[in-house]
């Protein structure tokens, strides 16, 4: 299993502008075929960064993501906004276990 962790740094305002693009980038990619999970969540001791995190089976499966037409209008939808990726980091994991 992967794990993707990355961080953007948003401007004022930018997730309100991007709120559409990113709930249907969330939608389409828990929708595909080797996502085990995919979501953005706003810090909140830093409402200006915005973390990414996502769980896929293997490596076929976030390069096949990567090239879908939703990861392209989602590019396309944020290009003009004040979000920059300034950190991703992919891990590899095994399937985990509950802590509680």
């Amino acid at each position: 299993m992967l794990i993707v962790l990355a961080k953007a740094k948003v401007g004022a305002g930018a997730i309100e502008a991007a709120r559409t693009a990113l709930s249907d980038m969330v939608a389409a990619s828990n929708a595909e075929a080797g996502c085990i999970a995919y979501n953005f969540a706003q810090d909140v001791l830093d409402p200006g960064v915005l973390h990414i995190v996502e769980k896929w089976q293997d490596d076929v499966a976030l390069a096949a993501h990567f090239a879908t037409p939703h990861m392209a209008a989602f590019g396309a939808a944020i290009a003009q906004l004040d979000i920059q990726i300034v950190e991703a980091i992919k891990y590899h994991a095994d399937e985990g276990a509950a802590l509680m």
